[in-house]
């Protein structure tokens, strides 16, 4: 057997007579360099130069070797390994499980983010469907439908709100409707109407109360009471619902009841709201210390310059039940006129304030929003319709939204009196004449033009046939025409139909009358004096046989 010469390390021991820095090579011998002598050596030959470079046999290590050797250390590069077949598919596998485990890692992010998402919704699901059960009619699931609301022959959807104190025992007609407020809608315009129904506004019932059959409408909601049922409670929503309809001339759809409690609560809970308190009849702001009793008369509950004021439940509640009833008092001359005013604007600043983006996304605020409704609203609306309904009042802006007044200076349909011993508020056309105010509304929600425009008209009757010219008048109201006036006309012949138009307006109402009695209007003046706000003279003569 060969023998081995021992190695360390992998390097093999020289043979014996060799010396550090001698290299293998063959038996010929190179020609040696004599560097002995003491030239410099810049002074040497190129010839030289190069023959010195050449390291001979038994020499020493040659400093170009030394730095051949330094250059060299960093070029040097590791042999490329070829990997196996198994080597290459063991790392491909690690490749792939390391993606793998990335992925899961991502996957279960997103499973977690999803899971959160849907104990939230599931969360507001459950606390909605808890509370929509006491306030809503209908299943639970209903609230996945997006049912379209019912509506008017004028495309409106119309809502009777009612407010009463029935949460506080202590407080003196908890049962009486002070705050009654129809709110009007068009779904397709996207515009919102609402008036004030005056809490002591004399009507009658309809039925026996125990006031009688007549008395203050406040009073209605409480003589319809049946009991503490659902069914009790829908049906005095109802019978309300079509007492004030029948009164003010429009369907109401839709009842709610509210308490002061959810008033309170729903403004503390988007944070309070801004509302424009101002005094009337030129007062510099309000004042009303009816409340004060609560801090033993060391605070004002409700005192406010005119401007802009940011109020928590407490207060707005406070002032939407403020009519200066108690002295001393300023900014609240028109009593509860003044107060419906006030309740209008806490309402819509309260509507504005929840539909906001930081609202609707507020999971505190809208638990509150639910916990409270569902403590103290109740109404009729069904559950596939609050969707519809929550789209349609989000989308209305205050460009869009107007408010109705029968208690204005320049338009005064309503005044305070007394009757039968009660300070009460009656219509001004009379005691139980509302036709005035049913005009009022009518021009401002119906859908008609001719309506819209009330142009205000004059029936004459020129025939000779006493009641011919009312039967007339009766039939153009009913068509939603604004008929002011019945009289005779003077003597004389007068074709079946003739129409005066005084000034150029109302040109719907113009051309509706041509088309409806096939006649030309004259713009002649009309064979009678009529006062400055007639638009319409409309002459009834020849009866066809």
């Amino acid at each position: 057997m060969k023998k081995r010469q021992p190695s360390i390390d992998g390097f093999i021991p020289r043979r014996t007579g060799e010396k550090l820095g001698d290299i293998y090579s063959s038996d010929s011998q190179a020609p040696v360099i004599d560097v002995s002598n003491d030239t410099p050596f810049q002074n040497r030959s190129e010839e030289e130069i190069r023959r010195m470079s050449i390291r001979q046999p038994n020499q020493g290590i040659a400093r170009s070797d030394i730095d051949e050797s330094l250059r060299d250390i960093d070029n040097v590069k590791e042999p490329t390994k070829k990997l196996s077949r198994r080597q290459r598919k063991r790392i491909k596998k690690m490749a792939k499980k390391s993606r793998g485990k990335a992925r899961r890692i991502f996957k279960w992010i997103v499973i977690l983010i999803v899971l959160l998402i849907l104990s939230v919704g599931g969360y507001l699901g459950y606390k909605f469907i808890v509370a929509g059960g006491n306030i809503f009619q209908g299943g639970m699931f209903d609230i996945l439908q997006s049912q379209p609301l019912k509506e008017d022959s004028n495309g409106r959807s119309n809502f009777l709100i009612l407010g009463t104190s029935e949460d506080d025992p202590g407080h003196d007609g908890a049962n009486l409707t002070d705050s009654m407020l129809v709110v009007s809608i068009n779904q397709k315009n996207k515009n919102m109407y609402m008036f004030s129904v005056p809490r002591d506004l004399y009507v009658k019932y309809g039925e026996g109360c125990t006031s009688g059959y007549s008395g203050k409408i406040n009073a209605y909601f409480s003589c319809a009471d049946e009991g503490t049922s659902n069914t009790a409670e829908q049906n005095r929503l109802t019978k309300t619902q079509k007492l004030v309809g029948d009164i003010f001339g429009i369907d109401i759809q839709y009842g709610v009841h509210v308490n002061h409690t959810v008033i309170k609560e729903a403004v503390d809970a988007v944070g309070g709201v801004d509302v424009n308190v101002q005094g009337s009849n030129g007062a510099p702001g309000v004042l009303d210390r009816n409340f004060d009793w609560r801090c033993n008369y060391t605070c004002y509950l409700v005192k406010y310059i005119n401007g802009v004021h940011h109020l928590d439940g407490a207060h707005a509640l406070y002032l939407s039940m403020a009519r200066g009833d108690i002295e001393p008092t300023y900014g609240l001359g028109n009593s509860n006129f003044d107060r419906e005013i006030n309740q209008q604007k806490i309402l819509m600043a309260l509507k504005d304030k929840a539909m906001s983006t930081g609202t609707l996304t507020n999971l505190g605020t809208i638990t509150k929003l639910i916990d409270s409704f569902g403590s103290n609203l109740r109404t009729n609306i069904q559950t596939k319709e609050i969707r519809t309904l929550m789209q349609v009042t989000g989308e209305i802006t205050a460009k869009n939204t107007h408010t109705l007044t029968f208690f204005d200076k320049n338009n005064l349909l309503v005044k305070t009196g007394s009757y039968n011993g009660a300070s009460v508020v009656m219509p001004s056309a009379g005691i139980y004449d509302y036709s005035e105010i049913q005009s009022y509304i009518a021009k401002n929600l119906s859908s008609d033009p001719v309506v819209r425009e009330a142009a205000p008209i004059v029936v004459l009757n020129g025939t000779g046939q006493s009641g011919y010219g009312q039967t007339k008048a009766d039939e153009l109201t009913k068509k939603g025409y604004n008929v002011v006036s019945v009289a005779n006309a003077p003597d004389g012949t007068y074709a079946s139909v003739e129409i005066y138009q005084i000034g150029k307006d109302n040109t719907a109402t113009a051309t509706k009358l041509a088309k409806t009695y096939n006649v030309k209007i004259k713009q002649t003046t009309p064979p009678i004096t009529v006062d400055s706000n007639v638009r319409f003279v409309i002459i009834f003569g020849v009866v066809a046989n």
